[in-house]
């Protein structure tokens, strides 16, 4: 049986930050379309048939700048220059994305953005900005605004309806830690990131559920002056893990303590 016809998209291509966010407007009927390794694969398998795809490539998304200890990193950098360029934990969180064909296309806004997947996690760096208090600055309905990760995810943003312009970090001590299924594109079975910062140390999971959250469990333990061990036997308090391809609910239960606990001693070395 043949493909079915379907009627061409209509394509806005900006070539500024303000042409991306006046043609996204309240992003209602519009497709994003930046590195393309989510969005691609649903378009050639007809799972997606947007009726306007707003292209970024030549919107000026792309830069990476540090000012002292503050990083703004534009929503279509790709993961491979974040890997090379960035800041800690964002930095080994790329690092360990995939491999370098997919960190050469994917960008950091849409792997904050991605949709949960079918039978893998994504999502990778989720973990890494929840720790670090990242703030992200999005255009849609409203206008633009800055906000912190947390809020961005916790808020819906990752449903379409906020078009991403770029992640503003502050550098902290930080640390990445994580479990992988190996694989010619190589999936984050679980990811654990911590950060010590000005309000104290947070500490976030991905690969537990459909987005990275923090666990506020292990951050009071922490606060209480738990050792590291023992804090981290308090974050399956914060998540239910799951089962997919990757692992079942049960290993992920099992291992997941101990990965926060080695983030945790790390991050006291640091």
């Amino acid at each position: 049986m043949s493909a079915p016809i379907l009627e061409a998209p209509e394509l806005l291509q900006p070539s500024s930050p303000a042409e991306a966010a006046a043609a996204f407007g309240d992003g209602a009927g519009v497709t994003i379309l930046a590195g393309g390794t989510i969005v691609v694969p649903e378009l050639t398998h007809h799972r997606l048939a947007p009726r306007r795809v707003l292209l970024l490539g030549r919107a000026g998304l792309d830069q990476l700048s540090r000012a002292g200890s503050s990083w703004r990193i534009g929503a279509t950098v790709s993961l491979e220059r974040v890997a090379q360029e960035g800041p800690e934990p964002l930095r080994t969180a790329a690092q360990r994305v995939a491999d370098r064909e997919i960190r050469g296309q994917a960008t950091l806004g849409g792997n904050l953005c991605a949709p949960p997947g079918v039978e893998t996690p994504r999502g990778d760096l989720q973990a890494a900005l929840l720790a670090v208090g990242a703030r992200v600055v999005s255009a849609g309905a409203g206008g633009e605004r800055s906000e912190p990760v947390d809020a961005f995810l916790a808020g819906g943003g990752t449903d379409g309806s906020r078009l991403v312009l770029a992640i503003e970090v502050d550098e902290v001590p930080a640390v990445y830690a994580s479990l992988g299924r190996p694989h010619a594109h190589t999936y984050t079975m679980l990811s654990v990131a911590a950060a010590r910062t000005a309000a104290g140390i947070r500490v976030a999971v991905g690969g537990c559920g459909p987005r990275g959250v923090r666990v506020p469990s292990v951050e009071r333990a922490l606060a209480g002056g738990a050792s590291a061990a023992d804090a981290a036997a308090h974050v399956l308090e914060d998540v239910t893990p799951h089962d997919d391809a990757l692992a079942s609910a049960w290993y992920r239960s099992r291992v997941l303590p101990g990965l926060v606990a080695q983030a945790l001693t790390d991050l006291e070395k640091s």
